[in-house]
Parts: structure tokens; sequence; C-alpha cells
């Protein structure tokens, strides 16, 4: 009899450790499995973030050419990109400021030279788009003025860089006047000034003809773009300018 009640209780006891057993398995499994869960969503928290960070800082988009400076026509000159990034221009520039009116390609190129962001708008964009567009110019070094013929409804523009947009509510515009704006890589003349040129508008008076320059060529060249986007960038003729800029200055 006691040896029955022995067996008896060791059977019981292994039971219990078994049971046990089988209970701290299960506790580390859900343990472990709590534990896995909780790293692949700190793993896709933070790819989420990284991805929202680099949308956030992208530029997709933008195509860059290969133009020099310190070229300077009196005359009217023709332009492969519309609107032009780079290339021969006029020795006056344009004031940095809002415009209500197309101005000289000529004299932007020049402002472009020296460092300026230039911002040009389809003419018959909303106006609600348009001021959205004029909030943004509240520093030097920034045109802004509408342009028939334009690729998309807004382009902005710097030297040897330029950028379409889908409208003032692009959230790349910022970013781009922030990265090139003054961007010492690709000005020709960085840091030189952006006011005391002009504020002519381009229908206030014709600028010359080339042919009436017997120094002008008959056309400012474009050197072969490389696009950022991986997209070779159409050529378009830029709008011809209908006035002349003021007497030349250096």
């Amino acid at each position: 009899m006691a040896k029955d009640k022995t067996r008896a209780r060791r059977e019981q006891l292994a039971k219990l450790r078994a049971e046990q057993q089988r209970k701290e398995r299960r506790t580390a499994m859900l343990i472990w499995g709590a534990g896995g869960l909780v790293v692949v969503l700190l793993v896709g928290l933070v790819a989420v973030y990284l991805i929202r960070e680099r949308s956030a800082s992208a530029l997709d988009g933008v195509r860059t050419y290969s133009y020099q400076g310190a070229i300077h026509r009196e005359t009217k000159l023709t332009y492969k990109e519309t609107p032009p990034v780079g290339g021969e221009h006029n020795p006056v520039w344009q004031n940095c400021k809002i415009y209500d009116k197309p101005i000289h390609n000529e004299t932007a190129v020049h402002s472009m030279e020296h460092g300026a962001v230039w911002i040009t708008y389809r003419p018959d964009l909303p106006a609600d788009q348009v001021e959205k567009l004029k909030s943004l110019v509240t520093t030097d070094y920034i045109l802004l003025s509408p342009y028939p013929g334009l690729p998309a409804p807004v382009v902005v523009s710097s030297w040897n860089n330029q950028l379409q947009l889908t409208g003032a509510d692009d959230p790349r515009l910022p970013r781009y006047i922030a990265r090139y704006k003054q961007n010492a890589t690709y000005t020709p003349e960085n840091g030189a000034s952006c006011q005391g040129g002009t504020d002519a508008v381009a229908d206030e008076a014709p600028l010359p003809s080339p042919t009436n320059d017997p120094h002008a060529e008959s056309a400012s060249p474009s050197a072969a773009p490389n696009d950022a986007a991986g997209t070779e960038p159409k050529d378009a003729n830029a709008e011809p300018s209908a006035s002349p800029a003021p007497s030349p200055s250096n």
C-alpha cells in the first residue's frame, strides 16, 4: 500500500511538473511573439518615417543643364528652354521682385546668373494660386512673373536648373527655392546684386533684333541637358521678348 501511494504521488508530481512546463513554454512563446510583433511594428514605423522624410526633402523632376555665364548681348535672343535656364543674356539684370506682366528672358537670365530663382506661371493660373506664389516672394533673389506658353502651370528656374510644377501648392516649390536660391554650386556670379538693374516689363519697348547687332549671334545655344528625373527634357522656344532693357551696365 505504501509503495502504491508513493508511486501515485510521484505520478501526480510528474503531471504537475509537465503541466507547469507546458504553461511556461506557452508563456515564453507569447512573450517572444509579442516581442517580435513590437520589433516588426517599430521597423515599420521607422520605415514610414524615413519614407516621409525622404518625400519631404525630395525634388524629383529637376532638370539640370550646363551653360557658361558672363556672355552679354544687347539684342533679343532665342533660347531652347521655356523659360531659359542660362546662356547669353542682357548686360542689365532684372530687379528681383513680383511682376504682374511678362519680363524679358534676357534680363531674367542675368538675374539667375547672380543667384536668383525665377518663378513663372501661366497667365490663366487662378487668382488664388497667383496669390500663393506671391506669398513665397518674401526674400531677395526671387523673381515672379507670368509667362505665356509654359509647359506646366508653374515652372521654377535657376541657373542651369529647372522644375515643372503642378501648381502653386506643389510641395516641391519651397524646397526648390531653399536648395537653389544663391546655390554656389551652380551660380556663376553668386552674391552679385539682384537690385539696381531694371524694373522694365516686356511690353514697354522692344529689344533690338539680332540683325541690328553685328556682334550678336543668331541664338543662344543650349548645352545638352542632364535630366535628374531620367527623362530627356523637351526643347521649346522661349517667348520672344518685346521690350528693351535700360542702358547696359556692368
